[in-house]
């Protein structure tokens, strides 16, 4: 197995979950969980939100990498070499990953554009 791909068995386990996510019902029924605990059901949050928090993870992340580089660069002790490094790996993975999403969506959305009603 590559190191870049996701496993098929993960995959077929996040479909199960999703399936079985879906057959709950959702019409003010409490689940066990829920009136076992005396939780109330957590708020649905809607792609957009969710979308915009992740790209604001991102963009956090790399201007922290930036703003590391640059006080590496102006000779700050506090900031070890590793760590500018590291930092602006996970920025450079994260905004990579980014980036596939965006294609990912993209692409569906062509598809869902060019289907035939």
């Amino acid at each position: 197995m590559k190191t870049g791909m996701i496993d098929s068995s993960r995959i077929e386990a996040m479909i199960s979950q999703l399936k079985a996510a879906a057959t709950r019902p959702e019409n003010g029924v409490k689940g066990i969980h829920d009136e076992v605990a005396g939780n109330e059901p957590a708020a649905k949050v809607d792609f957009a939100s969710a979308l915009k928090a992740s790209l604001d993870q991102v963009n956090g992340a790399q201007r922290k990498s930036e703003d590391m580089a640059k006080r590496f660069v102006l000779g700050d002790d506090s900031v070890n070499l590793s760590d500018v490094m590291i930092n602006s790996q996970k920025a450079n993975i994260a905004f990579q990953a980014t980036v596939q999403v965006r294609n990912k969506l993209v692409s569906a959305y062509h598809d869902i554009m060019n289907m035939q009603v």
